[in-house]
C-alpha cells in the first residue's frame, strides 16, 4: 500500500525524505533554496525546515560525513542558514559534491531521530 507524507508525518521522516532530494542534487552539483524546499514538500514556507534539516546535520556530523545541508541556501544571499557556523561553504559544498552518496545506505527514520534527540549529548563529547 502506498502511504503519503502529509501533516502527520514525523520530523524524521520529512528528514528522510529531504535526504533523497539533497542526494539527488549532490549528484547533479546543485544548491536549492529554502524556499524551493519548502515548496516542493508541500510546504507554505520555509520556516518549518529548520528541524528537518537538523536531523539530517547532526546525523552527519556523527557519522563523519560532509554536511548534505550545505546544499540548502537562502535565496538572497546563496549561504546555508546559520546553523552551518564554523565551516568553509565553499569547501563543505565541494566535500558534498564529490561525496559517494549512492555508495552508503541512506539513514533510517529511526537513526535520524536518534542523532537529533542525542545531539547535546554528542556536542558535549566534542568540545571535551
Amino acid at each position: 500500500m502506498v502511504k503519503r507524507f502529509d501533516e502527520d508525518a514525523t520530523r524524521g521522516a520529512r528528514a528522510l525524505q529531504i535526504w533523497q532530494i539533497l542526494v539527488g542534487k549532490s549528484h547533479n552539483r546543485q544548491t536549492m533554496t529554502y524556499g524551493e524546499l519548502a515548496k516542493l514538500l508541500g510546504f507554505k514556507g520555509a520556516g518549518t525546515l529548520a528541524h528537518m534539516l537538523g536531523h539530517i546535520f547532526i546525523y552527519c556530523r556523527q557519522n563523519d560525513l560532509p554536511p548534505l545541508t550545505a546544499l540548502v541556501v537562502n535565496h538572497e544571499t546563496g549561504l546555508p542558514g546559520e546553523g552551518l557556523t564554523g565551516v568553509d561553504l565553499n569547501h563543505a559544498r565541494e566535500e558534498v559534491f564529490a561525496f559517494d552518496w549512492y555508495g552508503i545506505w541512506p539513514p533510517t527514520v529511526e537513526e535520524l531521530e536518534y542523532a537529533y534527540k542525542h545531539r547535546a549529548q554528542s556536542e558535549t563529547e566534542e568540545s571535551a
